[in-house]
């Protein structure tokens, strides 16, 4: 074992090193880079950075940002300038590896499974991949989401989290590879006191044990979950299930074995080589477990070898009731209950590591007597990870892929990828909050559908102009000077006075203009989101009018305004429309030039923004008046929960 060398394409080699640094975890990320400008000169990528000037006689550490070093490029003309991938994002240099951009001014983060609370706003929770447990609010009195804004809910990066019902300062999650406790290593974060304890349910060191070992085996990312009807019941998935009464002091093992538990499937990892159990390849577990909302006592799990089982009486007795259509050894990573009907259960699962790339996608109308699959027109190819179902309409349902996200409008009979600025990366989670979906993604961190509103209300084949009906906004105030770091074009480092972050205003066609987020997170729209829906261009000016709960006129906007900026234009072309109104009142009229007879410039003739005062509180309106017709919906606005 050890570093070799060929000068002639692999005929003949030498071996010129036996450094077992340079063999760290071989499987995983062990790489050789040959230097473009250099025939001697030889870099070896893994936990760390090797590089050698003496053809492999001799190395030394190259330091980089980030630990785990998976990729090297040199550039051929000039082999100083270099980009490294690691386990926390890429890095550049440009003087051979001396020093290094840094891996805060990128959104890539690595999230296994992903939790949300009920705080305003509330916050979103992950664990990533060698790095800590996150939570990040969902936005920013300050316009911009910064790393500042986010706390540190343990050092899980693993396997799932969950935030405590009754008490958002209480997380569990996952954390086997980057903490104390052997394996299944769990957490229980506090944040009050920022402090972490360890509540394994078998605090066992694992490390170079085969799992056929093992007392209990549990996967890298082992299932986590509260009973919706007590939030002092936890649930935790290994092999078997297990539940905690006491926040994880004690467990109590409630099921058999429910994976197929075969011994050749759980002998030492990576062969006589390449050998390694390190945590990553425990396999016969659990993957998903969840308990109904409907009835207590009804634990539904799957694993990772293509089963699924349910108790209804709270783990006394089990039953196998896999759909018949599950290929052999499937991936079953998610089990979704429906919120609409008790015996409807959902299930995505997948094949890629038996090198099937296939979607499989499943229902149950019936607690699990039969099954049909529902992939229906879904594209092949696709990686099915994780599905939701709307809590609002029965028949919209969510589906994340290696790529992004699937909607359907009609149970699974029918699919239709989600675009709107969504990266192609692997989704490993979704949650619905609300009206939002959350997507944690494998790469390119969190990224939040702000509003689902408008496919809960429209048809699959909407052919009549309608005005959805906004959703409940909470009166949120801005920092005053939130937003006053935006210039119209080009790159800005301080969004408000006082933060740093980077954003960049881009100019597009027309009058429209877009901001780009380059090393922090977007605010959600700060006010009502009015959307509708044109079937075809509109023939004469679109407007919409809010008014209060009197029927009194608040503020009107047509899009044939000639002074009003773009955002304030209402849409006319076919297809959806979104409008964001601030909830203010018009600001006030800007006096007559030639009215002005003192020295000082008056406030009222500033060229700066001059809106009106927020509405208050209560029940609103809004009418859509386009070709001769007009459409009305109410809406609440919400006082601010924190006041």
């Amino acid at each position: 074992i050890g570093l070799y060398r060929t000068d002639d394409y692999g005929d003949r080699w030498i071996q010129v090193s036996q450094n077992r640094d340079l063999i760290h975890r071989p499987w995983y990320y062990t790489h050789v880079f040959a230097d473009t400008g250099h025939a001697d000169t030889v870099y070896v990528t893994n936990l760390q950075m090797w590089k050698s000037t003496d053809s492999g006689a001799g190395f030394t550490e190259v330091t980089t940002p980030h630990g785990d070093n998976h990729d090297l490029w040199i550039d051929p003309g000039n082999p100083k300038r270099m980009i490294e991938g690691n386990d926390g994002g890429a890095c550049v240099t440009f003087n051979g590896g001396k020093t290094w951009s840094s891996i805060y001014n990128q959104n890539t983060a690595q999230f296994y499974r992903i939790d949300v609370d009920d705080r305003h706003p509330y916050r979103v929770y992950a664990t990533q991949q060698d790095s800590t447990s996150i939570s990040v609010p969902s936005a920013s009195e300050w316009g911009v989401i910064t790393l500042g804004d986010c706390t540190y809910p343990g050092t899980g990066e693993s396997g799932f989290i969950v935030v405590n019902p009754e008490d958002p300062d209480i997380v569990y999650c996952g954390a086997i590879g980057s903490s104390p406790g052997g394996a299944g290593a769990l957490q229980r974060y506090d944040h009050r006191t920022r402090q972490i304890r360890v509540v394994n349910v078998w605090p066992e060191t694992t490390i170079g044990m085969a799992p056929k070992n093992m007392r209990y085996r549990f996967a890298w990312t082992f299932p986590l979950t509260f009973s919706p009807h007590d939030p002092k019941t936890l649930y935790a998935g290994g092999n078997h299930v297990f539940r905690s009464r006491d926040e994880g002091s004690s467990w109590t093992a409630i099921s058999p074995d429910l994976s197929l538990d075969d011994p050749a499937r759980q002998d030492n990892s990576g062969g006589a080589l390449t050998h390694e159990d390190f945590g990553a390849e425990v396999h016969a577990t659990c993957a998903s477990v969840v308990e109904s909302r409907h009835r207590k006592g009804e634990i539904w799990a799957s694993t990772d070898d293509g089963l699924v089982h349910v108790t209804r009486n709270d783990g006394a007795s089990w039953s196998n009731v896999t759909p018949k259509l599950m290929p052999e050894l499937a991936y079953v990573g998610c089990v979704e209950i429906s919120p609409h009907e008790a015996d409807t259960v959902y299930v995505a699962a997948t094949r890629y590591k038996l090198a099937d790339y296939q979607p499989y996608l499943f229902r149950t109308k019936d607690g699990g007597k039969s099954w049909e699959s529902i992939v229906g027109d879904f594209p092949k190819g696709e990686i099915t990870r994780v599905l939701r179902a709307d809590p609002v309409r029965s028949s919209l349902l969510f589906a994340g892929t290696e790529t992004g996200v699937f909607f359907s409008l009609d149970d699974g009979a029918h699919w239709s990828r989600m675009d709107g600025g969504l990266p192609v990366v692997p989704v490993y989670d979704l949650k619905i909050k609300g009206g939002d979906l959350v997507a944690g993604t494998h790469g390119r961190s969190f990224w939040i559908l702000d509003d689902v509103t408008p496919l809960r209300e429209l048809a699959a084949d909407q052919k009549e102009v309608k005005l959805v009906s906004p959703r409940p906004t909470v009166r949120t105030k801005l920092n005053y000077w939130a937003g006053t770091g935006f210039t119209k074009a080009g790159i800005s480092y301080s969004p408000a006075f006082g933060i740093g972050a980077t954003t960049e205003g881009v100019e597009l066609e027309g009058e429209r203009s877009d901001r780009l987020y380059l090393d922090c997170g977007e605010n959600p729209p700060n006010g009502a989101i009015v959307y509708y829906w044109l079937p075809v261009d509109a023939e004469s000016p679109v407007k919409l009018t809010f008014r209060d709960a009197a029927d009194k006129t608040i503020i009107e906007f047509s899009s044939d305004d000639k002074d009003a900026p773009f955002h304030k234009k209402p849409g006319t072309k076919a297809g959806l429309h979104r409008f964001v109104w601030d909830l203010r009142h018009p600001g006030p009229t800007k006096l007559d030039q030639s009215l002005v007879f003192r020295k000082y410039k008056p406030l009222a003739q500033d060229d700066g923004d001059l809106s009106g005062p927020t509405v208050a509180p209560g029940g609103y309106k809004v009418e859509l008046q386009v070709d001769g017709k007009s459409q009305t919906v109410g809406f609440t606005v919400i006082k601010d929960p924190r006041i």
